[in-house]
């Protein structure tokens, strides 16, 4: 019982850590939006997109690899120096590479004009991606209040070099020139825009680096070991294939917007910054799924050894609670996107229309991990990459379709359906496997009755708009949201036969 007790206690400081470091980089959108062009911040989102991809590349599984064969190993140091020299290798000749063909690469990504930003994020992404390693041994050691706050630290630094480069530089060069001309001017000062953005991100990882240095020289105690190393990749490929394939989906419009309509960069630059200010309104979504996913696999295997049905009724539980919550999120957000939509700039609200989409999107997406418990459980998780290739053909196949027959300049709402889609048609898939696989019995008539309800009121919300007196509208809103927990409170006091 300790032990569970020590590694939920671990789960909810890493979780607390994502879902601060989130919210504080979700506070840095407005400045973004309020400070430059649609088609200036599709820049931003687009290669950040990139980059997503590219650090699960430079990761290539070794994270998991590492807990797999140390956990087991006589020699864990040993191991954790091997896995950190492979990344740190893998790491420093993707920067070589990146430097001598960096302008073939920009030309290839759609940057020709900018390959200044494609180098430094590409050098933050080899750091970010090294770092992991320590970042994961201090997982393996159950150091996690040290981990939480380096992530913290790297976060609460970016967030004021922006605020400094982006606000304050501006201002200095005005009143106090010779303060900041000896780095400020060189780059071009305030014309070099959203350029400080990716300055900024590539000085606080390599302060992470240098924090995460006693972990690095704590490497000197093992020694490389090459079949060790055989090993770690032939286990980690499979992880390596299921990564590429989820990131590439959770970013398929951003990087595909701008292909779709090569010839009309300025507006496919504009539809991605659009696209993606306003999925930043539905991060409360995904920071909840965040601390669902980080919460979920402990609580998984904590019951994966008991005898009997108890266990399944406790996994059918968990699915039924996360829909309840989802759905009254899902409810807050949309009841109060008038108050919510003031978080990004005026220019950007005609992209309002993704957020209910994109929200939903994520609704599937948590359900679907909720699912995934029957391959984890049965050691079938090849099975993981293969639901993530389906997941990934499904989204590609309808952001082709949907986003060339929509066109400019509401291209963007065909990769929010295709997102919405691609993740129900793979969360169907998993729950049909799961039930041969792995039967549970989920109660799908209480969470059909949850998703229905909330959808009605939400149609009743955007009914009671009074736009003469918003106060009244978010009164009635208001009543509804507790209307719908009236109801869960109501139905779950019920006997679990009746609907179950």
């Amino acid at each position: 019982m300790s032990a569970i007790k020590s590694l939920l206690k671990d789960t909810a400081v890493y979780g607390l850590s994502s879902i601060i470091g989130r919210f504080l980089n979700w506070c840095l959108v407005p400045l973004y939006v309020y400070l430059f062009a649609a088609e200036e911040y599709g820049i931003v989102s687009y290669l950040y997109s990139f980059t997503a991809v590219a650090l699960v590349i430079l990761n290539y599984g070794m994270e998991t690899g590492l807990f797999r064969f140390a956990s087991k190993s006589e020699t864990p140091n040993s191991v954790y120096r091997t896995c950190l020299e492979a990344v740190g290798t893998t790491s420093i000749i993707f920067i070589l590479l990146l430097s001598c063909f960096i302008r073939p690469i920009s030309d290839a990504i759609l940057m020709k004009g900018h390959p200044e930003y494609v180098w430094m994020l590409g050098v933050t992404v080899a750091l970010d991606a090294f770092s992991n390693i320590p970042f994961a041994w201090l997982r393996l050691k159950n150091k996690a209040w040290r981990f939480a706050g380096i992530k913290i630290l790297n976060v609460l630094l970016n967030i004021s070099l922006n605020l400094f480069f982006l606000l304050l530089c501006p201002k200095l060069e005005m009143s106090a020139p010779g303060a900041i001309d000896w780095f400020y001017t060189p780059l071009g000062g305030k014309g070099f825009g959203i350029g400080w953005i990716f300055v900024a991100n590539l000085i606080s990882t390599v302060v992470v680096l240098l924090c995460l240095l006693p972990e690095l020289r704590g490497a000197a105690k093992g020694r490389f070991d090459m079949p060790t190393l055989k090993r770690m990749v032939g286990y980690s490929w499979p992880l390596l294939v299921l990564g590429v394939a989820g990131v590439l989906s959770q970013n398929m419009g951003q990087i595909l917007i701008p292909y779709i309509f090569s010839g009309h960069e300025t507006e496919a630059r504009a539809m991605v910054g659009i696209y993606g200010a306003n999925i930043k309104i539905a991060i409360v979504m995904v920071m909840f799924t965040q601390a669902f996913r980080y919460a979920y696999e402990p609580f998984i295997f904590a019951r994966a050894g008991k005898e009997g049905e108890s266990k399944k009724q406790a996994y059918a539980d968990a699915m039924k609670f996360f829909v309840i919550f989802a759905f009254f999120i899902f409810l807050g957000v949309m009841f109060f996107l008038p108050v919510l939509k003031h978080f990004i700039s005026p220019g950007y609200w005609e992209g309002l229309r993704v957020v209910p989409i994109m929200m939903g999107a994520e609704i599937c997406f948590g359900i679907y991990y909720n699912l995934s418990l029957w391959y984890k459980l049965t050691d079938r998780t090849s099975w993981g990459m293969y639901l993530s290739l389906t997941c990934f053909v499904i989204m590609l196949l309808l952001n082709l379709w949907l986003v060339r027959l929509i066109g400019i300049p509401d291209g963007y709402l065909g990769s929010a359906w295709a997102a919405l889609g691609s993740y129900f048609l793979v969360m169907l898939l998993s729950w049909i496997l799961g039930q041969k696989y792995y039967p549970i019995r989920y109660p799908l008539g209480r969470i059909a009755l949850y998703g229905i309800v909330a959808i009605l009121l939400w149609i009743a919300g955007e009914k009671l708009c009074f736009e003469s007196a918003m106060w009244l509208t978010y009164i009635a809103r208001s009543i509804l949201l507790i209307g719908y927990l009236g109801l869960i409170i109501l139905t779950e006091r019920r006997p679990k036969k009746k609907l179950s």
